[in-house]
């Protein structure tokens, strides 16, 4: 394909910074996270390593702003508030932050209070993701949560009475023998705190995992056709506006902006044990990994796979994260995020029916009825080998 040069200035730039300790390891839980086996996380150690990685990506990223830091795990609330402070510290000292920048950090309700919450607030983030899951007992044990429902509400009480306005809370549905009405009671439950935002999503077994190993029973797909059915209508009765997959905010305002900016293919270091990154540099889009293991991480042995993303897989990579959004996708973002003219890639969206796409001289989106069939139009941009 022709293409020109990325316009790198224009990429947003975040930052992700992982946490890979939990109390308890989730049998559903495919994410990089390892059992605590001390009351408290080698927080120093941790810390002068992710020092010592903002020190190299500082120089890879000089002069772009960081607009959104992303705290995930993990449970990132198992930090101390000194040493989230600290870390955020340290960003600040080899980053050039944006003075509206959005921090984010994932909380569990079992690993928090009012306390805890206000010195998170205090060390400067402003944004809360509480790993709620259920407010139903019965599932949170199927689920392997280590708090119950009272322990759920409570932890958003105390986020909000300490100030936090900007508040995501994660639902889940399709866990083990719910029912349709015990799916809508998670959702009527999460909606009277009154956040601005919600991620509800579906319970998936994968691989690697407990419930992979030994899969619990789950509701039928069709019943899931339900469950999702009714959930829409309860979302759309609260003015609560899905703009991902699984992704809703209040009148479609106070969206995740460090997810929303990794959706249209933007940039973001990944520091942290098994963080994830992708950096646009030198006319090449570069994939980052670091090293899994808390401890090998810590030690700095690195086994580390940066890979430089084949040119080829550019238009399905930013398909892939694009096409979650119920947003139109305008041409000229593709090309400034993947260097490819609008000829090389209006090839592809004229293959597809219009029943699954609508096709505009400027941009171009997925019909309601092409929404539902995302992973197969994805499919469609996918490289010939």
């Amino acid at each position: 394909m022709e293409r020109n040069l990325f316009l790198k200035e224009k990429i947003p730039l975040g930052i992700y910074v992982h946490i890979p300790w939990c109390v308890e390891k989730c049998p559903y839980c495919d994410f990089n996270s390892h059992k605590l086996k001390s009351e408290n996380p080698p927080e120093i150690d941790y810390i002068k390593r992710l020092e010592h990685e903002m020190r190299q990506y500082a120089k890879l990223v000089a002069e772009r702003e960081v607009r959104s830091i992303f705290f995930g795990g993990g449970t990132p609330s198992i930090m101390s508030g000194t040493g989230i402070n600290s870390i955020i510290t340290l960003l600040n000292k080899y980053f050039k932050i944006s003075k509206s920048v959005e921090i984010t950090l994932e909380a569990n309700p079992g690993t928090v209070d009012q306390h805890k919450f206000s010195e998170f607030k205090a060390a400067g983030v402003n944004r809360l993701s509480l790993g709620i899951q259920s407010f139903n007992d019965k599932l949170l044990v199927e689920l392997g949560r280590i708090h119950d429902s009272n322990t759920a509400r409570a932890s958003i009480r105390a986020a909000q009475k300490v100030g936090f306005d900007n508040i995501n809370i994660d639902i889940m549905y399709g866990l083990p023998n719910q029912s349709v009405s015990e799916s809508k009671d998670d959702l009527y439950e999460a909606l009277k705190f009154k956040t601005n935002h919600i991620s509800w999503y579906q319970l998936t077994l994968e691989p690697n995992t407990i419930f992979y190993a030994k899969p619990p029973k789950i509701p039928s797909s069709d019943k899931i056709v339900e469950i999702e059915k009714h959930g829409h209508e309860i979302m759309a009765r609260k003015d609560m506006y899905q703009y991902e997959i699984s992704a809703w905010s209040k009148y479609g305002k106070n969206k995740c902006s460090h997810n929303y900016n990794i959706w249209q293919y933007g940039d973001y270091i990944g520091i942290g044990a098994g963080a994830c990154g992708k950096i646009t540099m030198d006319n090449n889009i570069i994939r980052t990994m670091q090293t899994k293991h808390p401890k090998q991480y810590i030690q700095g042995t690195h086994n580390v796979n940066d890979k430089i993303v084949p040119k080829k897989e550019y238009l399905f990579e930013f398909m892939l994260n694009h096409l979650r959004l119920k947003q139109p996708v305008e041409y000229k973002l593709i090309t400034e995020r993947t260097g490819i003219l609008t000829t090389d890639f209006s090839v592809y969206l004229r293959s597809l029916d219009d029943k699954f796409i609508n096709l505009n001289e400027n941009k171009f989106e997925l019909t309601e009825y092409g929404f539902k069939f995302y992973n197969d139009i994805v499919a469609e941009f996918m490289p010939e080998e």
